[in-house]
């Protein structure tokens, strides 16, 4: 806040309490704008930050000004820029973001500066929720063995990040063993109004993970960026966006007593899909919103990238208060919460029409609309009534390849395979349930799916049903407060019966850390190519992500995965066929043993309560003792160890130096990949376990580490060679050079198909740039830097798609790779590309925002496109060769 006295806006500035001098603010009232009370709540988060950071510099009048007039400039793509509150990163994308940080400050020390310079200005929390797996699941000390295993496995990053810890000011590490990211976030670490160096204003913040926006859902503006836009900020440089477009979703009605809130976010994510949000903010409001807890405010905010909106905002309003109570906040910080938001008109009263803001468009939900739902196979946005799941499934069996198929020849429906286990036979088919996982930030934070979920195994252990054994169940809450209300209302118990035991706090089955299956249930897969199916509570089933032996994957409530596991199979209609036989020979439908809402509302307010929370919040950074033994270097440079195969330093300022290279053209480039639309992160980043027939195995392997130890890939995104190898490593690439899914490609010049890590070198070694081939919605999925990091390394310099997603667009642009898009009309298909042409790309000396430019192919055929530099601050962070050279560069010189 240094300097704050010379800024512009000073004068609107007044103490909250008169009676308190050092408690200001800046009264956005006190403008006088009529503008001001017209703006989405949203938006108005993004102009308070505007004002209290214009300095002339970073942030301009100017800026101040487009936001105010965002009724105007919101459809002129105008850049503005904004300062988060705070950043918050968990682990997978944590650790590299530190390992960043501390390549950085050798990289200064190189150009003759001090190293503490590179220190985050702005707060950043680091939460360590990624790394368990769920090896074990059947026994009530699967949740020590399983995080005695994740230290085993993550020693070396663990010593690493506390180190961070204890050489980074304003760095805070919570501990792994406390929770998912996004709900210690939620209960924990969220402000919802800051009051830092004397003054008031809200809480917002980056992440680096994309379900950052399920802090949207408490009335805190937040959204997922990659790594290196984090990196930035951290470093105190603003984000610069185009000032976006606000949907208001209204919604209206009373969801039935059998609707969960994940009916509710499956609906409203398939819908907004339809509608078309991405790049834009949605903002709630309409009578029902109050009658929507936070945790289903956050269930709904928390699957924004699945809809592809920005974020999805609900304003404080009398609700958020009472969830501060409940979760155990101080009394006096609430008053002046509310306090403050009233003053700058902030809080909304959601039956108040008056209230109601000016909206870019406005789309209506009826609540009352909503039915039981699940999406997949494959894609969250494919949401499928629960009554028409049996004879979705069976459709996409025989449906051609794709996001609804599976291409399943007509005679092979009906494969059933036998196997043993545990000495008991039992069979398999199409559609056999083998995963069934209470996981994820999605629902794992709500009190409501969760005491659910308990009541429904109540009623279930009652009824005489159970969950067959070879079924890899299990439970993994988002903090340790979900346990205890769990065991407070009596429900772990009939939980566990069923197979569900805690076997962990963090992200693990959603992750793709969902461990082994057991050998006779893969080899029973394997023998008969079955589709088996996983059902999780998670926000993301994309292909090849939960486990390479579930090609199905669904999402669900908490409550459907129990009845999916005791049903065994996806091909089952709840409503005509029974969900199981019991003991007596009895059929048993699942409306025998559902729990009304009202069933589940009262055991919430009698169990979820403010001293559960304070207890497990309170010592949250002291409880794990593993973490608290450690021993961590001391010395403001990492000591890096050349042995280490988890943590390396990586190559992305080796040479660097003060002065500008001009850009350069693309010249005679080959295509390493060529894709076609909906490439996810999922697909170019490494993620999940490394397979021992993997570039990457191959290199552990010259590194004397065993095939046990090769751990995860997002164990080793520390270590730049492992993460290189991994990239587009992905079993379920779908790559048109081979017409078929998998992780190779073939080089162009002998034809030859390999690895595409393998390729790549090749071709680095002969001098040659790469290309990427794409088309609609390139890099959808959650944001990783990895995705950009990685093909840097391949040696690929730009990538020609139809669209991108958000994230991985500017996360591209941080890394130095350009992003190229097709003109209006034209595809691959269209100008007749196969993607074994070679590429010139003509950069002119001169660039500009979405310039366009041409391209030349080695048959003479040329066609324009546009370079998707969307902003003047990413065309300054290309010409520094990305983000983390620029700001390198800018700490040198001062």
């Amino acid at each position: 806040m240094a300097g704050i006295s010379t800024k512009p806006f000073q004068d609107i500035v007044e103490p909250l309490d008169p009676q308190i001098a050092n408690q200001l603010f800046y009264n956005l009232s006190n403008l006088k704008d009529p503008r001001y009370d017209r703006l989405p709540f949203s938006i108005r988060v993004l102009l308070e930050s505007a004002i209290r950071n214009c300095d002339g510099f970073l942030v301009k009048p100017s800026d101040v000004e487009n936001i105010l007039n965002w009724k105007q400039t919101q459809k002129q793509a105008v850049e503005i820029p904004f300062m988060p509150a705070r950043v918050i990163l968990q682990d997978f994308t944590g650790v590299p973001a530190v390992v960043d940080f501390a390549a950085m400050r050798d990289a200064v020390v190189k150009l003759g500066c001090d190293p503490e310079k590179v220190n985050p200005v702005c707060p950043a929390d680091l939460v360590i929720d990624h790394s368990i797996q769920v090896d074990f699941n059947k026994n009530s000390d699967s949740l020590q063995k399983n995080q005695n295993l994740e230290f085993e496995r993550n020693r070396e990053r663990f010593q690493f990040l506390k180190w961070g810890s204890q050489a980074f000011r304003n760095m805070r590490i919570i501990p792994p063993g406390s929770g998912i990211v996004h709900q210690v976030n939620l209960e924990y670490l969220a402000r919802v109004v800051f009051n830092l160096n004397g003054y008031f204003y809200p809480d917002s913040l980056v992440g680096t993970d994309s379900h950052t926006t399920m802090i949207n859902g408490l009335g805190v503006l937040g959204w997922g960026v990659g790594g290196i836009e984090a990196e930035a900020v951290m470093l105190g440089q603003p984000i610069s966006m185009v000032l976006p477009e606000v949907v208001g979703y209204k919604m209206s009605g009373s969801p039935n007593k059998f609707i969960t809130s994940t009916d509710i976010v499956l609906t409203v994510t398939k819908h907004l899909r339809q509608v078309g949000v991405v790049g834009k903010l949605v903002e709630f409001f309409g009578p029902s919103v109050a009658q929507l807890s936070i945790a289903d405010r956050a269930t709904i905010s928390n699957m924004c990238p699945e809809y592809g909106a920005t974020a999805a905002f609900f304003p404080v309003d009398d609700v958020s208060l009472q969830y501060l109570k409940q979760t155990g906040r101080e009394v006096e910080k609430m008053e002046d919460i509310a306090k403050y938001l009233k003053a700058v008109s902030m809080f909304r009263d959601y039956s108040d029409v008056s209230q109601d803001p000016d909206f870019s468009q406005v789309v209506e939900l009826d609540l009352s609309t909503v039915v039981p739902c699940c999406s997949g196979p494959k894609r969250p946005q494919d949401r499928i009534a629960l009554s028409d799941m049996k004879q979705d499934f069976e459709s996409c069996l025989g449906a051609k390849q794709g996001f609804k198929g599976f291409a399943v020849a007509p005679d092979s429906h009906k494969t059933t395979i036998p196997f043993h286990f545990d000495g008991k036979e039992y069979t398999l088919s199409h559609g056999s349930v083998v995963i069934a996982a209470i996981t994820s930030c999605t629902n794992t934070s709500n009190p409501s799916v969760m005491l659910g979920a308990g009541l429904l195994a109540k009623k279930a252990i009652e009824k005489g049903l159970n969950v067959k054994p070879y079924i890899k169940t299990s439970l993994s809450p988002g903090s340790g407060v979900v346990t205890s209300y769990l065991k407070e209302s009596g429900v772990m118990d009939f939980l566990s019966q069923l197979g569900f035991d805690v076997v962990g706090y963090g992200c693990m089955t959603c992750i793709g850390n969902s461990g082994p299956l057991p050998e006779p249930v893969v080899d029973a897969i394997t023998q008969g190519d079955l589709v088996a199916a996983g059902v999780l509570s998670g926000n993301r089933n994309f292909e090849g992500r939960v486990h390479p032996n579930t090609r199905a994957n669904y999402l669900a409530s908490p409550p459907l995965v129990i009845a999916y596991a005791i049903a065994g199979t996806v091909k089952i209609d709840f409503e005509s066929d029974p969900i199981g036989i019991n003991s007596e020979g009895q059929a048993v439908f699942l409306k025998d043993i559902w729990p009304t809402r009202e069933e589940i509302q009262r055991e919430e307010a009698k169990f979820v309560i403010p001293s559960m929370f304070r207890e497990v919040y309170e010592k949250i950074e002291k409880v794990n003792d593993k973490w608290n033994s450690l021993l961590a270097p001391s010395d403001k440079l990492y000591p890096w160890d050349s042995s280490s195969t988890y943590i390396k330093s990586p190559p992305f300022f080796d040479g660097l130096t003060m002065e500008l290279n001009a850009p350069r053209s693309i010249d005679g480039a080959y295509v390493l990949l060529n894709l076609g639309d909906s490439v996810t992160t999922d697909h170019i980043s490494p993620a999940g376990n490394i397979t021992r027939s993997s570039a990457a195995a191959r290199y552990l392997s010259s590194r004397e580490v065993s095939p046990r130890d090769f751990n995860s890939y997002g164990s080793r995104r520390g270590n730049d060679a492992v993460m290189a190898r991994g990239t587009f490593a992905n079993i379920r690439l779908f790559n048109k050079f081979l017409n078929k899914q998998a992780p190779k490609t073939i080089y162009l010049p002998t034809e030859e198909i390999m690895d595409v890590f393998d390729a790549a070198q090749k071709y680095n070694e002969s001098g040659v740039p790469l290309m990427i081939l794409a088309g609609k919605e390139y890099g959808s999925g959650s944001s990783r830097d990895w995705a950009a990091k990685g093909p840097l390394l391949l040696g690929i310099k730009a990538v020609l798609a139809e669209s991108y997603e958000r994230i991985h667009r500017s996360n591209l642009v941080g890394m130095g790779i350009i992003p190229l898009e097709y003109l209006s009309g034209d595809t691959a298909d269209s100008l007749g590309l196969t993607g074994r042409e070679r590429y010139h790309v003509t950069i002119p000396d001169s660039i500009s925002t979405r310039m366009i430019v041409p391209i030349t192919l080695d048959t003479g055929k040329t066609f324009n496109v546009r370079m998707r530099f969307d902003t003047d601050v990413e065309l300054e962070y290309f010409q520094n060769g990305g983000i983390l050279n620029y700001m390198i560069r800018k700490m040198s010189k001062h």
